[in-house]
């Protein structure tokens, strides 16, 4: 019988580190490590613990053992005194068992530009003494990151913004051409009407040739054809009635009866009548069943 392949670890046995070697994995590792007592006294640094403070000025062979910790964090002034005093009073809570575990980040610039760390004391498993262990991971390019990414916010909420406004200033521009559009239209209405229609009624007063009667009649209704789309647009026609068609519709508008209207502006009735005819010609209402004070009323 073949014996049975052993399952990945099966056979494995728990690592015991000497303390050659535990001392080899605290300085292999990237975090600036400090290991300190009950009372915040350092007892043991690793290798890039080392590093940053010789970078910060210490000399070569400066470790921290033996110097409180939260005594200098308690003595830091200047910018970065909140931040160390408030390390120190998270570490205390971890070494009283308040809690199981501090976690802080922070800003620690230098010359060579900004950077930020992040912090994590947490105490030693294991019966004994009280020992924490003190974590300073540099988080630079994390904040970096974060930095960027709240810049960015803000410019989309800019450019949402000025977005925004251009729509509002588009709108207005729009709104302005649909009022020059309106202004030209009834410019061009009222120029028919005053230039060019006196003279076309003229011409169909006059005693002409059938053949020149029917281009006058043509003149006539091309010129009613271009200005009748306007005229529908337009809200207010009073730019294309006479002042007493004006009174008229006014008057129809506020259901006086054709016999009232007469009596009201001094008129004939046939008058008023011959009026209320023109109206519903130049509002396109000839050969409607439309009530002109009911479409007046609509425009109004």
């Amino acid at each position: 019988m073949s014996k049975r392949k052993p399952a990945p670890g099966e056979n494995a046995m728990p690592l015991c580190y000497s303390s050659e070697e535990a001392r080899t994995v605290l300085d292999s590792l990237s975090a600036h490590i400090a290991i300190v007592d009950e009372n915040g006294v350092i007892l043991d640094t690793n290798r890039a613990w080392r590093a940053f403070a010789v970078k910060s000025g210490m000399p070569e062979d400066y470790d921290s053992i033996g110097e409180n910790y939260l005594d200098v964090c308690e003595a830091t002034r200047g910018e970065e005194g909140e931040h160390t005093r408030t390390v120190a009073a998270g570490i205390r809570d971890v070494i009283a068992a308040r809690v199981d575990e501090f976690l802080h980040d922070y800003p620690c610039h230098s010359p060579d530009g900004p950077h930020w760390y992040y912090l994590r004391a947490i105490r030693m498993s294991g019966d004994g003494p009280v020992r924490v262990v003190v974590s300073h991971e540099e988080i630079t390019a994390l904040k970096q990151t974060e930095e960027a990414l709240r810049e960015s916010e803000v410019q989309l909420k800019q450019q949402k913004v000025e977005l925004e406004e251009a729509n509002i200033a588009l709108k207005v521009l729009l709104k302005q051409r649909e009022g020059d559009k309106t202004e030209i239209e009834q410019k061009v209405i009222a120029n028919v009407k005053e230039m060019v229609m006196p003279y076309v009624e003229k011409l169909k007063r006059v005693s002409l040739k059938p053949k020149d009667q029917r281009v006058v009649e043509i003149i006539d209704s091309h010129l009613q054809d271009i200005i009748s789309p306007m005229i529908q647009k337009l809200t207010n026609a009073n730019i294309i009635l006479t002042p007493q068609e004006i009174q008229v519709a006014s008057l129809v508008k506020d259901g006086k009866a054709s016999k009232e209207i007469a009596d009201i502006l001094n008129v004939a009735e046939t008058t008023v009548h011959f009026h209320r005819k023109n109206l519903r010609k130049k509002f396109g209402l000839s050969n409607s069943q439309t009530n002109l004070r009911g479409y007046l009323i609509s425009i109004s």
